[in-house]
């Protein structure tokens, strides 16, 4: 497939050219639990699935105290502190996952960082608390709105220490949503995640999914 441009900028206002463009899957993908599904920017999807539909975010946080006072975060549920090695910084993220017992997934735009799809996560800047960062990156990067519903743990990345938090989707819609970043959003049968995520890094992260799940 020749590039093409993603339908958003940059933050500086350029256009993103995605020089190897993924290929969306068929409709019917969605509605079948065991199947991959992938959707690329500006792509068609179901109108709902498992009874929550898909529709953009209008009303999202945009400023720190906005995203650290969001609904969907979850205060009361236990994590630790977290505590991060000198030479590292924070980051976090979260393993959305969908009722029919699939996760969603990202694929960074022109494979950036040398991730094929990966979760979605981010560094924790402008004063945004953990569970505001998670929240905040999967809603940049994937398009969705997600409720934190527990802690999953902390894993060292090349430069970073992310704490990953388990959410569910509450609104949202990838094909409009995601930002320049992303050049697809997957939904994943935790068994196929080896096949889509190659960063050494979230192969820990697959391997406590497959064990949780027991679809190993």
């Amino acid at each position: 497939m020749s590039s093409t441009t993603h339908p958003q900028q940059d933050d500086h206002g350029q256009k993103v050219i995605i020089k190897e463009p993924t290929t969306p899957t068929p409709l019917s993908t969605w509605n079948d639990p065991s199947a991959i599904a992938t959707v690329v920017p500006g792509g068609s999807m179901p109108a709902e699935l498992n009874g929550v539909a898909f529709t953009p975010w209008a009303n999202y946080p945009t400023t720190a105290a906005e995203w650290n006072s969001y609904e969907g975060l979850a205060p009361a549920i236990r994590e630790p502190a977290m505590t991060v090695p000198a030479g590292m910084q924070p980051a976090a993220g979260a393993i959305v996952l969908e009722a029919d017992g699939r996760v969603w997934v990202v694929h960074p735009s022109n494979g950036w960082g040398g991730y094929q799809a990966t979760w979605a996560k981010g560094r924790v800047e402008g004063g945004l608390s953990l569970q505001a960062t998670a929240v905040r990156e999967v809603f940049e990067e994937s398009g969705l709105q997600v409720r934190i519903v527990g802690f999953w743990g902390d894993y060292d990345r090349t430069t970073t220490r992310t704490r990953y938090y388990l959410a569910e989707r509450i609104g949202g819609h990838p094909g409009a949503g995601m930002t320049w970043e992303s050049q697809a959003v997957s939904l994943c049968p935790v068994s196929d995640l080896p096949k889509l995520l190659n960063g050494a890094a979230d192969m820990p992260i697959i391997a406590t999914l497959q064990a949780a799940s027991g679809r190993a």
